[in-house]
């Protein structure tokens, strides 16, 4: 019997320190003018296309800053618009462009999400993809996670490009 309870104390220590490790699982919800809204923990949420006029719901949420993947020639893409929303509600906001992912932009992200004084922070591009790839990178060389569970929640934010989950996996290794 006191194998059996130290059995369970084990398992259930395991299961406590796994679920602390891991966090909070990624909360998807509808956000009026948000695509793919993807709150991912108490100082992130992540998405797709972002209006201009959403903007003000973020600051309203407490984000401090806004990173942007989009580039300008992108169909729907509002960066001029979003810029200037995002500097009207004192929101920090970071452009980092890209269509194909590149060394220099995932250097560049992990600088400006490692910075406190950016939390919390809202990350976007059209769909989530992006957004997922360059998380996935985060999660693993910043947070220590392991690159199985770092690509399940990337998967979930919205990363679905084998290229860029390609790129993703070579940066990490």
């Amino acid at each position: 019997m006191q194998t059996f309870k130290n059995l369970f104390t084990v398992t259930t220590s395991i299961i406590l320190f796994a679920a602390i490790l891991v966090g909070q699982q990624p909360n998807k919800e509808e956000v009026p003018g948000i695509r793919n809204f993807t709150q991912v923990d108490a100082t992130t949420a992540c998405a797709g296309a972002t209006s201009p006029e959403a903007i003000t719901e973020l600051k309203r949420r407490g984000f401090t800053s806004i990173i942007n993947f989009r580039t300008e020639s992108e169909n729907g893409a509002t960066v001029e618009a979003g810029t200037q929303a995002a500097l009207a509600a004192g929101l920090k906001y970071f452009h980092i462009p890209f269509r194909t992912a590149t060394k220099e932009a995932a250097d560049e992200f992990l600088k400006v999400v490692s910075d406190p004084a950016n939390q919390p922070v809202f990350i976007h591009c059209g769909s989530g993809n992006r957004v997922g790839g360059m998380w996935l990178i985060k999660r693993v060389q910043l947070d220590g996670w392991d690159v199985e569970t770092a690509t399940t929640e990337a998967e979930t934010i919205g990363l679905r490009s084998p290229t860029l989950k390609e790129f993703v996996l070579n940066y990490v290794r």
